[in-house]
């Protein structure tokens, strides 16, 4: 959205304001407005509550109004086609107090230039948090210029999709020493050359506390930079990014003198197996949160070495799916979070094999462990769910999705877990409406949250919708979604609303191919 600077007020009342100061109101009206005995502040923090819009509508009103949002709004976002480049200062000096900029393009469209952008420090001296994306037509010369103008309170900044590579990056990370928060995500110019983010040659240490790297496919020149980061990082994330990781936490691994500060990571579809793992328990021994999605060798083994190293652990979230269908990991590995991290208090398991064995020893080492999700497991069935209802009294939240569990699991877990508060059971399709209403008797202080995912629940049945009743279901789904609306119980699946609607095509399609 664009911000333009109005020069007279909106209202009626407007061709009687007295013009010279902007706190006067009009003497017409000021007998009616409330807000005349207001001081500054005060108003200003009504208008903090604002939405975005609102604030826009507001500062027409009067010159005061306008005034007061000018010196008091701290947000502003931007569409920043090429077009603004002309009026961007003016906006810019408008907003005196702005501490955080975020500008969008499309990248259809060109952007804003390179002096325009280069400018925004001297007019933002309090800018604190910047955010650009699609903004292609910055170059690493108008980040550099930006870098140079002094941007010393600049502590938070998000690029994704914009036109700079490594030089326009590093010049920002020497001269920006209170950078704490970056993001770096689809820059193609960072991707199609060899360049270092960070010289290794520069001893200087950065200050970067948190660090997500998206969508971007050359691992290994993030190495300098996570090097230099590495006694004040504390949350890295890497999301479908190529490139060998193993060998970026192994290099950084022997480039750190001591422990690195790290304790939470995220890893998520890239490249890494037991090496990185490995490496990653022998640098990061304090850390705390960890999150490993579709990565490509993680096994047994490299968990385990987390495991007896990371003993702090208090997340751990594992999503075993692996696209050459090799080992992965698998109930050891479980069994060994289970003997080490006795303050787990959150464990999100997705396509492992979960054992009674490892479970007994979860409940029996892990006394915190308050949120526990089980999904896409064969072996979690109605014996399993016992032993979580007998043995995890410390249990808040139960997740259970895609796993053979009956009525007799759920009623196992009505009757156990005595200090649960919420249950989701997603695309579970041996479980009745029956039992659900039961559970829902026997505890009403626990949230249900049923999602019946692709398969309806007709009565006691269910039922794979056929072509003549696809009329008649969606009647009867309204009717339930409606009645589940009003007790807060239904939780969506967006796996199984792709497959709904994957199902539904299918019959729109073969109805077509039918001859008359």
């Amino acid at each position: 959205m664009g911000q333009a600077s109005s020069s007279s007020c909106s209202t009626p009342c407007s061709q009687h304001c007295i013009t010279h100061h902007p706190h006067e109101m009009c003497n017409q009206s000021q007998a009616h407005d409330l807000t005349s005995s207001l001081p500054d502040e005060c108003l200003a923090s009504i208008f903090d509550k604002l939405s975005c819009h609102d604030k826009n509508s507001s500062s027409l009103v009067c010159k005061r109004w306008k005034y007061i949002d000018s010196i008091s709004r701290q947000r502003l976002v931007l569409l920043s086609p090429s077009e603004m480049s002309h009026s961007l200062p003016g906006l810019l000096t408008r907003f005196t107090s702005l501490s955080i900029l975020s500008l969008k393009c499309s990248r259809k469209l060109l952007s804003i230039d390179d002096f325009s952008f280069s400018r925004i420090p001297i007019f933002l001296p309090s800018l604190s948090k910047l955010k650009l994306k699609g903004c292609t037509d910055i170059s690493d010369d108008g980040l550099r210029a930006f870098s140079l103008n002094h941007p010393v309170s600049l502590s938070k900044i998000s690029f994704a999709s914009c036109g700079f590579g490594a030089a326009g990056l590093n010049s920002l990370l020497t001269n920006c020493p209170s950078l704490v928060h970056l993001t770096l995500k689809r820059l193609r110019k960072l991707d199609a050359h060899n360049t270092p983010l960070f010289d290794e040659k520069n001893r200087t240490q950065l200050n970067i506390v948190r660090l997500c790297i998206k969508d971007l496919h050359n691992a290994r020149i993030f190495t300098p930079l996570l090097s230099a980061s590495a006694q004040s990082l504390k949350t890295l994330i890497v999301c479908r990014s190529s490139g060998n990781w193993d060998k970026v936490f192994q290099s950084l691994q022997e480039k750190t003198s001591s422990s690195a500060s790290i304790s939470e990571i995220q890893i998520e579809n890239v490249q890494m197996g037991d090496a990185g793992l490995i490496a990653i328990s022998a640098l990061c021994p304090q850390l705390q949160v960890l999150q490993l999605s579709r990565t490509t060798d993680c096994t047994d083994d490299g968990l385990s070495a987390i495991a007896a190293s990371c003993k702090s652990l208090r997340k751990l979230h594992i999503d075993a799916w692996s696209r050459f269908g090799g080992r992965t990991i698998s109930n050891d590995g479980v069994l060994a979070i289970g003997s080490h991290c006795l303050g787990l208090q959150e464990l999100v398991l997705m396509g492992v094999p979960v054992s009674s064995l490892s479970l007994t020893l979860l409940a029996s080492n892990c006394r915190v462990l308050e949120r526990l999700a089980l999904c896409n497991s064969d072996s979690v069935g109605d014996s399993e769910m016992g032993i979580i209802a007998a043995k995890f009294i410390a249990l808040k939240k139960l997740c259970i999705k895609n796993c053979p569990i009956t009525e007799s699991g759920i009623e196992a877990i009505g009757s156990g877990c005595p200090n649960l508060v919420k249950l989701k059971v997603k695309r579970c399709r041996a479980i009745s409406e029956a039992s659900v209403r039961k559970l829902r008797v026997q505890r009403s202080s626990v949230v249900v949250s049923v999602d019946r995912g692709s398969m309806v629940l007709l009565g006691e049945r269910m039922l794979v919708p056929q072509d003549e009743e696809i009329t008649r279901i969606r009647a009867a789904n309204t009717g339930r979604a409606a009645a589940a609306a009003a007790t807060d119980v239904i939780c969506s699946s967006r796996s199984a609303f792709f497959l709904k609607s994957r199902f539904e095509n299918a019959l729109q399609l073969g109805r077509r191919r039918r001859p008359s």
